[in-house]
């Protein structure tokens, strides 16, 4: 009796205990592009911020430029991602359970928020200073008057402890998704893996 071997394959082949995260399941490509272009883009803005005082003023002042050009793409990003996010990019799965729909939607929503607010803390304590924005050399002035130096000083604090609250809820967004893949094995980081990474797995 001759078997077919699509048979034996189909009857060998073992299930996964959870779905594979198939295209119609994942973000299209801009997003997950878009995404990782942000979370790239904040994690040098943090260390650039936050290291920019310990070399000699030469050095010093082209990680200034370099955090001041990163936050200028960062703000292009930033308003191209909402208007993916508000028109064609693809939102959560409707298998999710409600409570984590909820908390992702939460997560999401914040980290917005404190990334707007960061930018603009940044344009303004800038140019509230006087100073002129630099976007690879190019200087951009201000549009107002400058601010008082009480005024500057307050926009420095909120924009530094702005930045720690966007690192905190990144690091939570990250272990909140290692913790869905590791622990409950529902594959849900795979949505906004790229595709050549997926098939490495």
């Amino acid at each position: 009796m001759e078997v077919n071997p699509g048979f034996l394959f189909t009857e060998t082949h073992m299930p996964c205990s959870t779905p594979d995260i198939t295209d119609t399941l994942r973000y299209d490509r801009p997003t997950i592009v878009l995404h990782w272009t942000t979370a790239f883009l904040v994690l040098l803005q943090f260390a650039l911020g936050e290291t920019w005082n310990w070399p000699a003023k030469p050095v010093h002042h082209l990680m200034v430029v370099a955090h001041l050009t990163v936050g200028i793409l960062l703000t292009v990003i930033m308003a191209f991602r909402i208007v993916w996010r508000l028109t064609k990019g693809r939102h959560l799965s409707d298998l999710l359970r409600p409570v984590d729909r909820v908390c992702a939607l939460g997560a999401e929503y914040t980290l917005y928020g404190l990334l707007l607010a960061e930018i603009l803390l940044g344009y303004f304590w800038r140019w509230g200073a006087g100073q002129t924005m630099s976007f690879f050399g190019l200087l951009i002035p201000s549009p107002f008057a400058r601010f008082p130096a009480e005024t500057v000083t307050w926009l420095h604090t909120l924009h530094e402890w702005n930045a720690w609250l966007i690192m905190g809820f990144a690091t939570g967004h990250g272990a909140a998704a290692l913790f869905h893949q590791f622990v409950l094995k529902d594959k849900v980081l795979g949505r906004m893996l790229p595709q050549c990474f997926l098939l490495r797995q």
